[in-house]
C-alpha cells in the first residue's frame, strides 16, 4: 500500500508564498514515478496544476500557475514539493498530490494523497 501526506497548507494573503509537500511512504518505488500536484476549489471539478516526471527531469504546468508555480522532487527523501508564489485568491483550493502509474507524464495517476487546504485572501 501506498500513503501520500500533504503538509504546508493554511492562509495568506495575496502577493504571498506557500510551500506544498507531500511525503511517501509504504510499498513505493517512490523514485521511479512521476508525481503531480492537483486542486479543486468549492463547487469546481478537480484540475491539473503540475508535474514531475521520476527523476525531475522534465516539468509541467497549468497555464494558470506557470511562472508562480514550481514543482520539484527530493528522491532520497520520498517528498515531493510544490512552491507557491505571487498567490491569487482565485488559487483557493484543496491540493492533492498524486503518483503517476509510470516514470513519465500521463493522465493515468493511481494514489493521491488526503487533500492541504490552501486559502488566500484578497
Amino acid at each position: 500500500q501506498v500513503q501520500l501526506v500533504e503538509s504546508g497548507g493554511g492562509l495568506v494573503q495575496a502577493g504571498g508564498s506557500l510551500r506544498l509537500s507531500c511525503a511517501a511512504s509504504g510499498r513505493t518505488a517512490f523514485s521511479t514515478y512521476a508525481m503531480g500536484w492537483f486542486r479543486q476549489a468549492p463547487g469546481k471539478e478537480r484540475e491539473f496544476v503540475a508535474a514531475i516526471t521520476w527523476n525531475g527531469g522534465s516539468t509541467s504546468y497549468a497555464d494558470s500557475v506557470k511562472g508562480r508555480f514550481t514543482i520539484s522532487r527530493d528522491n532520497a527523501k520520498r517528498t515531493v514539493y510544490l512552491q507557491m508564489n505571487s498567490l491569487k485568491p482565485e488559487d483557493t483550493a484543496v491540493y492533492y498530490c498524486a503518483r503517476n502509474r509510470g516514470p513519465a507524464f500521463s493522465a493515468d495517476y493511481n494514489y493521491w494523497g488526503q487533500g492541504a487546504q490552501v486559502t488566500v485572501s484578497s
